[in-house]
């Protein structure tokens, strides 16, 4: 299931940001690879679904869930069999009886809902931003070629000159790392995304 990019062409414009008719399709294409780039790169898809999760049980009674924030969790499974003696508290499961079984860790699935109902404001002022960004080099060469990488890093009158250099990015929907670890701090991301469904 496709989740609503995290801003909306209103965001956009509520920035000064107008967007014309014609670059409707182009825009909305923006959204939605801005937001899949920062969900990425916190490790969860911020606004409030509902996801399946396969975790391996760790030692001792608590298991960390992630995808915070956990609004509540429908289901749980250790190595296939549903459990119901477990509680959720400050984001996480706790059970008596552990998340490993006898013969060593084990497979749970949790079903839950989780992430927040509106995205936050500079959540949403980085999406525009990005999209801001594309626009503008979509927008400066009608052939197209203004949304290639390049950057001038040097250029020089008498005798014209131009040296294009890189800052590492590929384009606009490229987070730089001190935004990457924003969001992983903020979120709590792993290494492993959520399945929505």
């Amino acid at each position: 299931m496709a989740l609503d990019p995290l801003a909306t062409v209103v965001d956009l414009e509520a920035r000064g940001l107008a967007v014309d008719p014609s670059e409707t399709a182009i825009v909305y294409a923006y959204l939605y690879v801005a937001s899949v780039a920062v969900r990425e790169a916190a490790g969860t898809p911020i606004s409030q679904t509902t996801s399946t999760v396969t975790l391996e049980g760790s030692d001792g009674q608590w298991l960390t869930l992630p995808g915070l924030p956990i609004s509540s969790v429908l289901s749980v499974e250790v190595d296939g069999v549903p459990v119901t003696d477990w509680r959720l508290r400050s984001q996480r499961l706790w059970r008596a009886a552990g998340w490993t079984g006898c013969d060593g860790p084990s497979e749970v699935e949790v079903t839950q809902i989780h992430g927040l109902p509106e995205p936050p404001a500079d959540i949403v002022d980085l999406v525009c931003r990005m999209v801001a960004g594309a626009l503008k080099a979509q927008r400066s060469q009608e052939d197209g070629t203004g949304l290639d990488a390049q950057v001038i890093t040097s250029e020089r009158i008498g005798d014209y000159a131009v040296t294009y250099g890189g800052d590492g990015r590929v384009s606009e929907m490229d987070l730089p790392q001190y935004w990457r670890e924003r969001l992983e701090a903020r979120f709590g991301g792993g290494a492993q995304m959520l399945r929505s469904r």
